[in-house]
Protein backbone atom coordinates (compact mmCIF):
# COMPACT_ATOMS: atom_id res chain seq x y z
CA UNK A 1 0.00 0.00 0.00
CA UNK A 2 1.38 3.64 -0.19
CA UNK A 3 1.80 5.89 2.57
CA UNK A 4 3.00 9.52 3.24
CA UNK A 5 6.28 10.83 2.39
CA UNK A 6 8.68 9.96 5.78
CA UNK A 7 12.04 9.64 4.61
CA UNK A 8 12.98 13.16 4.95
CA UNK A 9 11.25 13.79 7.70
CA UNK A 10 12.66 11.08 9.55
CA UNK A 11 16.33 11.53 8.52
CA UNK A 12 15.64 15.24 9.88
CA UNK A 13 14.52 13.85 13.14
CA UNK A 14 17.39 11.68 13.46
CA UNK A 15 19.75 14.77 12.35
CA UNK A 16 18.34 17.03 15.02
CA UNK A 17 18.79 14.08 17.58
CA UNK A 18 22.30 14.10 16.48
CA UNK A 19 23.20 17.48 17.17
CA UNK A 20 21.96 17.09 20.78
CA UNK A 21 24.15 13.64 21.59
CA UNK A 22 24.31 14.27 25.24
CA UNK A 23 21.11 14.73 25.96
CA UNK A 24 20.29 11.18 24.14
CA UNK A 25 22.68 9.77 26.50
CA UNK A 26 20.54 10.84 29.48
CA UNK A 27 17.64 9.61 27.95
CA UNK A 28 18.69 5.85 27.08
CA UNK A 29 20.30 5.92 30.87
CA UNK A 30 17.17 6.84 32.04
CA UNK A 31 15.52 3.98 29.60
CA UNK A 32 18.15 1.72 30.65
CA UNK A 33 17.13 2.18 34.28
CA UNK A 34 13.61 1.91 33.86
CA UNK A 35 13.44 -1.26 32.08
CA UNK A 36 15.69 -3.23 34.57
CA UNK A 37 13.70 -1.94 37.34
CA UNK A 38 10.41 -3.37 35.74
CA UNK A 39 11.78 -6.15 33.92
CA UNK A 40 15.20 -7.06 35.56
CA UNK A 41 18.63 -7.21 34.91
CA UNK A 42 18.59 -9.77 31.94
CA UNK A 43 18.27 -8.53 28.74
CA UNK A 44 18.03 -12.20 27.78
CA UNK A 45 14.74 -12.17 30.05
CA UNK A 46 13.66 -8.73 28.94
CA UNK A 47 13.01 -7.30 26.04
CA UNK A 48 12.66 -3.57 26.97
CA UNK A 49 16.27 -3.89 27.75
CA UNK A 50 17.43 -5.34 24.88
CA UNK A 51 16.02 -2.20 22.84
CA UNK A 52 17.33 -0.02 24.98
CA UNK A 53 20.92 -1.52 24.58
CA UNK A 54 20.46 -1.19 21.35
CA UNK A 55 19.48 2.09 21.80
CA UNK A 56 22.69 2.40 23.75
CA UNK A 57 24.60 1.07 21.47
CA UNK A 58 23.66 3.71 18.38
CA UNK A 59 24.69 6.19 20.76
CA UNK A 60 28.09 4.98 21.55
CA UNK A 61 27.12 4.56 25.25
CA UNK A 62 29.98 2.88 27.19
CA UNK A 63 28.83 -0.43 28.24
CA UNK A 64 30.41 0.22 31.30
CA UNK A 65 28.39 2.59 31.82
CA UNK A 66 25.26 0.54 30.64
CA UNK A 67 26.26 -1.83 32.99
CA UNK A 68 26.24 0.43 36.17
CA UNK A 69 22.71 1.77 35.48
CA UNK A 70 21.37 -1.88 35.24
CA UNK A 71 22.80 -2.73 38.80
CA UNK A 72 21.57 0.61 40.12
CA UNK A 73 18.32 -0.24 38.69
CA UNK A 74 18.17 -3.55 40.24
CA UNK A 75 19.29 -2.37 43.78
CA UNK A 76 23.21 -3.35 43.03
CA UNK A 77 23.60 0.13 43.34
CA UNK A 78 22.40 3.02 44.83
CA UNK A 79 20.80 5.33 41.87
CA UNK A 80 17.82 8.25 41.14
CA UNK A 81 13.84 6.66 40.91
CA UNK A 82 12.58 7.62 37.77
CA UNK A 83 8.63 7.21 36.78
CA UNK A 84 7.06 7.25 33.01
CA UNK A 85 5.00 9.50 32.34
CA UNK A 86 2.84 10.86 29.28
CA UNK A 87 1.08 14.16 28.24
CA UNK A 88 -0.74 14.86 25.62
CA UNK A 89 -1.36 18.31 23.63
CA UNK A 90 -1.94 20.11 19.94
CA UNK A 91 0.35 22.03 18.39
CA UNK A 92 0.19 24.52 15.63
CA UNK A 93 -2.53 24.15 13.22
CA UNK A 94 -4.21 21.80 15.64
CA UNK A 95 -0.84 19.48 14.94
CA UNK A 96 -1.36 16.17 17.58
CA UNK A 97 1.91 15.88 20.24
CA UNK A 98 2.67 13.33 22.36
CA UNK A 99 5.48 13.87 24.93
CA UNK A 100 6.91 10.63 26.76
CA UNK A 101 8.70 11.77 30.22
CA UNK A 102 10.84 10.01 32.64
CA UNK A 103 10.91 12.00 35.90
CA UNK A 104 11.68 11.82 39.51
CA UNK A 105 9.29 15.19 39.92
CA UNK A 106 6.33 14.56 38.10
CA UNK A 107 5.09 18.54 39.29
CA UNK A 108 8.20 19.91 38.38
CA UNK A 109 7.66 18.11 34.97
CA UNK A 110 4.04 18.80 34.14
CA UNK A 111 4.78 22.67 34.93
CA UNK A 112 7.34 22.74 32.61
CA UNK A 113 5.92 20.82 29.41
CA UNK A 114 2.76 23.02 30.20
CA UNK A 115 4.93 26.10 30.40
CA UNK A 116 5.87 25.49 26.95
CA UNK A 117 2.79 24.52 25.39
CA UNK A 118 1.18 27.80 26.31
CA UNK A 119 4.40 29.88 25.62
CA UNK A 120 5.08 28.53 21.73
CA UNK A 121 1.77 28.06 20.58
CA UNK A 122 0.40 25.20 21.81
CA UNK A 123 -2.08 23.90 24.10
CA UNK A 124 -1.73 20.83 26.34
CA UNK A 125 -4.43 18.07 26.73
CA UNK A 126 -5.83 15.71 28.74
CA UNK A 127 -4.91 12.31 28.93
CA UNK A 128 -6.36 10.05 25.89
CA UNK A 129 -7.05 13.58 23.72
CA UNK A 130 -4.72 12.39 21.10
CA UNK A 131 -3.40 9.47 21.46
CA UNK A 132 -6.18 8.06 19.23
CA UNK A 133 -4.77 9.72 16.38
CA UNK A 134 -1.46 7.20 17.01
CA UNK A 135 -0.78 3.61 16.92
CA UNK A 136 1.69 1.82 18.60
CA UNK A 137 4.03 -0.13 16.33
CA UNK A 138 7.25 -1.48 15.55
CA UNK A 139 8.51 0.40 12.62
CA UNK A 140 11.42 -0.75 10.50
CA UNK A 141 12.23 1.64 7.70
CA UNK A 142 14.33 1.51 4.63
CA UNK A 143 16.02 4.04 2.27
CA UNK A 144 14.17 4.45 -1.21
CA UNK A 145 15.57 2.44 -3.57
CA UNK A 146 15.66 -1.08 -1.72
CA UNK A 147 14.28 -3.71 -2.94
CA UNK A 148 10.76 -3.53 -2.06
CA UNK A 149 9.61 -7.74 -3.53
CA UNK A 150 12.53 -8.80 -0.91
CA UNK A 151 11.22 -6.68 2.19
CA UNK A 152 7.87 -7.54 1.83
CA UNK A 153 8.56 -11.35 1.73
CA UNK A 154 10.81 -11.37 4.62
CA UNK A 155 9.15 -9.35 6.53
CA UNK A 156 5.74 -11.08 6.27
CA UNK A 157 7.14 -14.15 6.58
CA UNK A 158 8.91 -13.24 9.92
CA UNK A 159 5.55 -11.76 11.35
CA UNK A 160 4.99 -8.05 10.25
CA UNK A 161 1.32 -6.29 9.93
CA UNK A 162 2.15 -4.74 6.82
CA UNK A 163 4.89 -2.98 4.25
CA UNK A 164 4.23 0.52 2.98
CA UNK A 165 5.82 1.88 0.15
CA UNK A 166 5.68 5.83 1.17
CA UNK A 167 5.34 8.39 -1.56
CA UNK A 168 9.47 9.15 -1.99
CA UNK A 169 9.98 5.71 -2.16
CA UNK A 170 10.88 4.63 1.44
CA UNK A 171 9.65 1.49 2.27
CA UNK A 172 8.13 0.82 6.06
CA UNK A 173 7.69 -1.82 7.36
CA UNK A 174 5.13 -1.91 10.60
CA UNK A 175 4.68 -4.83 13.10
CA UNK A 176 3.29 -5.26 16.30
CA UNK A 177 5.74 -3.97 19.63
CA UNK A 178 6.18 -7.52 20.68
CA UNK A 179 7.29 -8.59 17.07
CA UNK A 180 9.38 -6.23 16.26
CA UNK A 181 12.67 -7.81 17.13
CA UNK A 182 11.85 -10.81 15.56
CA UNK A 183 10.81 -9.19 11.76
CA UNK A 184 14.39 -7.01 12.75
CA UNK A 185 16.38 -9.69 12.64
CA UNK A 186 15.04 -11.75 10.19
CA UNK A 187 15.39 -8.85 7.78
CA UNK A 188 18.63 -7.71 8.99
CA UNK A 189 20.23 -12.04 8.11
CA UNK A 190 18.67 -11.25 4.50
CA UNK A 191 20.77 -8.53 4.11
CA UNK A 192 18.30 -5.72 4.75
CA UNK A 193 19.67 -2.90 7.16
CA UNK A 194 16.88 0.00 8.11
CA UNK A 195 17.97 3.69 8.26
CA UNK A 196 15.52 3.59 11.38
CA UNK A 197 14.33 0.72 13.88
CA UNK A 198 12.69 1.36 16.71
CA UNK A 199 8.93 0.74 18.80
CA UNK A 200 7.26 4.14 18.50
CA UNK A 201 3.73 5.63 18.12
CA UNK A 202 2.91 6.16 14.44
CA UNK A 203 0.55 8.79 13.32
CA UNK A 204 -2.76 7.38 11.71
CA UNK A 205 -3.02 10.69 9.44
CA UNK A 206 -0.75 13.54 9.25
CA UNK A 207 -0.90 17.30 8.59
CA UNK A 208 1.29 19.53 6.34
CA UNK A 209 2.85 22.58 8.05
CA UNK A 210 4.28 24.91 5.50
CA UNK A 211 6.01 28.66 5.96
CA UNK A 212 5.56 30.80 9.18
CA UNK A 213 3.56 27.61 10.19
CA UNK A 214 6.13 24.98 9.76
CA UNK A 215 8.61 27.05 11.30
CA UNK A 216 6.43 27.67 14.60
CA UNK A 217 6.12 23.89 15.28
CA UNK A 218 9.72 23.22 15.16
CA UNK A 219 10.14 25.90 17.30
CA UNK A 220 7.52 24.17 19.83
CA UNK A 221 9.05 21.07 19.40
CA UNK A 222 12.57 21.90 19.74
CA UNK A 223 11.64 23.49 22.77
CA UNK A 224 9.77 20.29 24.26
CA UNK A 225 12.69 17.49 23.41
CA UNK A 226 15.11 20.34 24.95
CA UNK A 227 13.50 19.70 28.38
CA UNK A 228 15.08 17.85 31.03
CA UNK A 229 12.61 15.04 31.22
CA UNK A 230 11.68 14.55 27.48
CA UNK A 231 11.95 10.81 26.44
CA UNK A 232 10.32 10.60 22.82
CA UNK A 233 8.15 13.35 21.40
CA UNK A 234 5.83 11.69 18.60
CA UNK A 235 3.61 14.30 16.17
CA UNK A 236 1.67 13.64 12.73
CA UNK A 237 2.88 17.09 11.58
CA UNK A 238 4.96 17.04 7.97
CA UNK A 239 7.49 19.43 8.00
CA UNK A 240 9.42 20.91 5.12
Amino acid sequence: MAGHSKWANIQHRKGRQDEKRGKLWTRVIREIIVAARHGGGDPKENPRLRLAIEKAKAVNLPLETVKKNIDKATGNLEGSSYEEVRYEGYGIGGAAIIIDCMTDNRVRTVAEVRHVFSKYGGNMGTEGSVAFQFKHVGQLVFAPGTDEDKVMEVALEAGADDVVTDDDGAIEVLTPPAGFEAVKAALEAAGLVPGVAEVTMRAENTITLEGDDAARMQKLLDMIEDLDDTQDVFHNAVLP
